[in-house]
């Protein structure tokens, strides 16, 4: 291996590392607030390329029907908790209209969307739009009715609606896998490298999105809020912060990066509807380097996940993932040295 090959590694790495860096930051959030390990954080990111792919066919995503679908279910679970609580019925009707205004006007509208044939920026937007509705619905259906439960009880609820998500994709998409086209078809030689549009629209987007997090902790309510929430829930609930607005906050948000992150890689990797749980795990072993809690130790074992993916590769490349995931056992290691276990209470 010559300095070329090294850099052209280097590039590569960092580019995966950029993406693996937003699934990861988007594990933390949802960790730190609602204490659940999320597994299926690489559905959205799926869900989010397969969706643009739809579009770009002509057809209406099975994302629409899936997104009505949760939006219907959450309803009934409400209408059977406003029952037994006894709401008032136009507070219940209200309520109801709310959840499933917007599914629903996707779904009657999304036939003649597809007809009309938008452009590219316009399908994106749509794109991030239906996705990230699903994750308030996600949490209100499998998550907030638990939000005392333990760790573990969590992560097996993660592990189920991993595989149900998984389920849903293979029905709404199929199995064959989609490419969505460059946003950017430029292409600039600097010595030996060669960057595409696309790989600096994916630096742009990710340092973008860092900054956009950042300054929503740093100078937003809401973002104090989580940030609070994730520091002491108990505190944060004393002082008048709601623990299930929280965790439906975080839940968007995670639904967002994960779909911009599948807009991002598609253009150069074939999405079928069950990649997202490597790059989920990928992502899952960034934000563990910085134990589940820290937003740059995650941006930097995400960086270091992708340089060793594209090193690997090169060196032993049917075992490049064994070569990823075996790093996360160091890893765990010296977390446990670093952060002591303590016992739930």
């Amino acid at each position: 291996m010559d300095l070329t090959i090294a850099a052209i590694l280097g590039l590569d790495g960092l580019t995966n590392g950029a993406i693996y860096a937003l699934v990861a930051l988007a594990l933390v959030l949802v960790f730190s607030v609602t204490r659940v390990i999320f597994i299926p954080q690489g559905e959205f990111v799926a869900f989010g390329a397969l969706t643009l792919a739809s579009l770009q066919l002509g057809k209406v995503p099975g994302t629409v029907w899936l997104l009505l679908l949760m939006a219907v279910a959450v309803a009934a679970l409400d209408l059977v908790q406003g029952l037994r609580e006894r709401r008032r019925p136009l507070r219940l009707f209200f309520g109801l209209l709310q959840t499933l205004s917007f599914p629903g006007f996707v779904a009657v509208c999304a036939p003649m969307f597809v007809q009309q044939q938008h452009s590219l920026i316009v399908q994106v937007v749509a794109t991030l739009f239906i996705v990230t509705c699903m994750g308030p619905l996600l949490y209100r259906l499998a998550y907030r009715a638990l939000s005392g439960a333990s760790v573990l009880t969590l992560l097996i609820v993660s592990v189920g609606v991993h595989f149900a998500l998984t389920g849903v994709g293979l029905v709404f998409f199929g199995a064959e896998g989609y490419r969505t086209p460059p946003f950017w078809d430029a292409r600039f030689d600097v010595g030996p490298l060669s960057f595409t549009g696309q790989t600096l629209i994916i630096f742009g987007a990710s340092v973008a999105l860092l900054l956009g997090m950042w300054l929503f902790f740093e100078r937003s309510l809401m973002g104090k809020a989580l940030r609070a929430t994730s520091v002491n829930r108990t505190g944060a609930r004393l002082m008048g912060i709601s623990g299930d607005a929280a965790g439906s906050l975080s839940f968007t948000m995670a639904a967002f990066i994960g779909a911009l992150s599948g807009l991002l890689i598609s253009p150069s990797t074939t999405i079928y509807y069950d990649t997202g749980f490597l790059i989920g795990l990928k992502g899952f072993v960034a934000a563990v380097f910085g134990g589940l809690a820290s937003f740059p130790m995650a941006l930097a074992g995400a960086i270091g996940v992708g340089l060793i993916e594209s090193f690997g590769s090169f060196w032993a490349s049917a075992f490049k993932e064994v070569i990823v995931f075996t790093v996360i056992l160091p890893i765990l290691l010296w977390r446990s040295f670093v952060d002591p276990h303590h016992e739930e209470h």
